[in-house]
């Protein structure tokens, strides 16, 4: 039987994969818990602050204090102090949006962004999300540093995903996946066209501790297929490596790099 912890836990991770809120009852099915549970538990995460009722739909949903406390601990560890100047001359070069994800607890998760395009169709999506790993070129990076066998654990998990939410060229099967996991490795980078989205390609690359011993994150560049066909997605690829490669070099500089704060251990090794 699950503790008053894991089920208030699990709410939270409920309620951060459904931004539109979800009704009582939908919460105590999808956590198996009796109604009565989930509703005591919700009360006291709302007095907390963690979470809000709307009066009138009676839905509930996160608020953004969780999110502030992930921003306060990236800030006061130095991750965003040395990453964002990176960040910006990145996609000041790329002239699309660069994005910074983070590996932890056998999650992918981005935590940072500087925005390139300044004019037309700008992909700008919210940091603090899950990175999808069968459709994602973040996903695909961070799979490609691991074991095949690994990375297939990882994605059962997590699973492929809705198609209909997904683009056209979303993988759908392990052969398919494992297949891109393999370019990936050769290449020493992924990058996916409207396989997250329709219309969206994207490019990443693993940034690993300086001594090349763990795997601590992924640095990505995406936008409009339209503008980075693959062409474009190649020729972008060396100032990323290079850039990736200066957060190496410079995740010392963080406590959390560094390792006062340890990442998981599962799925983080050098690609083999």
């Amino acid at each position: 039987m699950s503790s008053i912890l894991d089920r208030a836990l699990n709410i939270l991770e409920c309620l951060a994969h459904s931004p539109g809120g979800l009704q009582l009852y939908v919460i105590a099915e999808r956590l198996d818990i009796p109604r009565s549970a989930a509703h005591r538990l919700l009360a006291e995460l709302n007095r907390l602050g963690y979470v809000e009722q709307d009066p009138v739909s009676e839905i509930y949903r996160l608020t953004l204090k969780i999110s502030a406390l992930g921003q306060i601990f990236l800030s006061l560890n130095g991750i965003l102090d040395i990453a964002q100047p990176v960040l910006v001359n990145l996609a000041d070069k790329a002239g699309e949006l660069v994005r910074l994800s983070i590996v932890s607890d056998q999650r992918l998760t981005w935590v940072a962004k500087a925005q390139g395009a300044r004019t037309g169709f700008r992909y700008d999506p919210d940091a603090g999300a899950e990175a999808h790993l069968a459709s994602t070129s973040s996903g695909h990076a961070w799979l490609s540093t691991m074991s095949d066998e690994e990375a297939v654990r990882l994605v059962s998990r997590q699973g492929f995903g809705d198609p209909r939410q997904l683009g056209p060229n979303a993988v759908t099967t392990v052969q398919a996946l494992l297949k891109q996991i393999e370019i990936a490795r050769r290449d020493g980078y992924a990058l996916v066209n409207e396989s997250s989205a329709p219309g969206l390609s994207a490019i990443s690359a693993p940034i690993r501790t300086r001594d090349g011993a763990r795997t601590i994150g992924m640095l990505s560049i995406a936008g409009p297929s339209m503008r980075l066909p693959e062409v474009r997605l190649r020729t972008l690829a060396p100032d990323l490596l290079a850039a990736a490669a200066e957060l190496s070099a410079a995740s010392l500089g963080s406590a959390y790099f560094g390792g006062t704060w340890r990442l998981g251990q599962q799925g983080e090794g050098a690609a083999p």
